[in-house]
């Protein structure tokens, strides 16, 4: 069985915790046997592929003068940028083939045969015409390939599976790993929301990372039940830290937050609760490692609050740097608002780490063992925070009972999960 799977990035070049949730379920799928040809908009060359082959969007070459090319261009007109949400810079050459396109002019009558589109590959200004762009190479892509299933990746693929399933006639399925209500709460980008809703209609099967995020598809999106399974994400088993219980040079516990910087991810409340628990115990250190747009304004509170001194802000962190964190880390909190699933609090309970999750994430349908809470009670968290640290008994507890409960969370079941939906619709 092979599968011809989009995504928007791969390790070792992710922004979060999507390129690692597609890192581990494609691992997990070639151990159960699937061929994976996984598209991505830039490759860099150093990926971590394997086995898996790594298509890059940026060399796909498409025939301008081709009807089908042209069919899609037509279709493709409710994803037209929104400037004012939006603001992007344009590919000039891209416009001009698009715009004449539109406005009747032949395609024999154009200068060029054919077009590569260059793709950033990341969350830039242009974002939304590189989704555009990487449509229309998911079904050039989708004609050059033989595969038996697609399989697309979050809200930035989804058009591109769309049109890989028109070319192909293959069957679709499209994996929700964090829907615009997470990201947005209810002030949603509705072109987003637009995007995520046609490809999840156009799928055979939707996969989401919980229940949590499983009801969201069904109750905010209208689609039916029956075409919505939820797959646990999973953790890469464990390997030889060499970073655990690293020395950090400060006499200080720390606690740290790992994640973007933004709305979905709760840091304010992380900041308020780190003030609460500094007033009854000066010797602790925050740390917040990540970047987003919420940083500045994260910066400012913590001055504001007197408590810079105490309070660290690191930039993004991957690779080994992530493992450094967690090896001095004393306790680690998620408080998402909203969080589909959070493979992070499973990464830090693999290091030792005891964790401190919000209930209104999906991995906490996951979880015995670590501390939930509500995201907006700092009370509690600051509470939850101060018991982990002066509490002995408590930490040794969730650190001995947490390492054995994400031992058993593994990408492999996650795969297996997956193959079986694969084989369901092909037979």
């Amino acid at each position: 069985m092979k599968a011809l799977m989009f995504g928007w990035e791969f390790p070792p070049h992710i922004s979060g915790g999507l390129g690692t949730a597609c890192y581990g379920l494609t691992k997990a799928l070639m151990k159960h046997d699937v061929e994976i040809i996984f598209v991505v908009p830039k490759a860099y060359g150093d990926e971590e592929t394997e086995s898996i082959r790594l298509v890059d969007a940026s060399d796909v070459v498409i025939d301008i003068k081709d009807e089908k090319f042209r069919e899609m261009i037509s279709k493709l007109s409710y994803l037209e940028i929104d400037s004012t949400l939006i603001p992007y810079a344009d590919d000039e050459e891209y416009f001009r083939i698009t715009e004449q396109l539109s406005k009747g002019v032949k395609a024999e009558q154009l200068s060029i045969k054919t077009q590569k589109y260059s793709f950033q590959g990341g969350y830039g200004k242009n974002l939304m015409e590189e989704v555009k762009r990487y449509a229309l190479v998911g079904a050039e892509v989708a004609r050059q390939h033989q595969f038996d299933i697609i399989h697309s990746h979050d809200w930035l693929t989804y058009m591109a599976g769309a049109e890989a399933k028109r070319i192909s006639g293959k069957p679709l399925v499209v994996h929700m790993h964090a829907t615009e209500f997470d990201r947005s709460g209810e002030s949603v980008n509705q072109l987003v929301y637009d995007i995520e809703r046609a490809g999840m209609e156009a799928a055979d099967i939707v996969v989401a990372v919980s229940h949590l995020t499983r009801n969201v598809v069904i109750n905010r999106y209208g689609i039916a039940p029956e075409k919505v399974i939820t797959v646990h994400n999973g953790v890469e088993p464990a390997s030889t830290n060499q970073f655990v219980d690293a020395e950090k040079k400060v006499d200080e516990k720390i606690v740290t937050f790992l994640g973007r910087i933004t709305f979905q991810k709760g840091p304010e409340y992380f900041i308020e609760a780190a003030h609460k628990v500094l007033k009854r115990d000066p010797n602790v250190r925050f740390v917040m490692a990540g970047s987003g747009d919420l940083l500045p304004k994260m910066i400012r509170r913590v001055a504001s609050l007197g408590i810079a001194t105490k309070f660290h802000f690191t930039g993004f962190l991957k690779g080994d740097d992530v493992d450094k964190m967690f090896g001095m880390s004393d306790v680690y909190v998620m408080p998402s608002v909203s969080e589909p699933f959070g493979i992070s609090p499973l990464e830090a309970m693999r290091s030792n780490v005891p964790v401190i999750i919000s209930k209104q994430s999906g991995v906490a349908e996951v979880l015995k063992y670590a501390i939930k809470i509500d995201f907006w009670d700092i009370d509690a968290m600051a509470d939850a925070i101060y018991g982990l640290l002066h509490y002995n008994s408590l930490p040794e507890m969730f650190k001995q009972y947490g390492k054995e409960e994400v031992e058993s969370i593994k990408w492999d079941q996650a795969g297996k999960k997956v193959k079986d939906i694969y084989e369901n619709l092909l037979s």
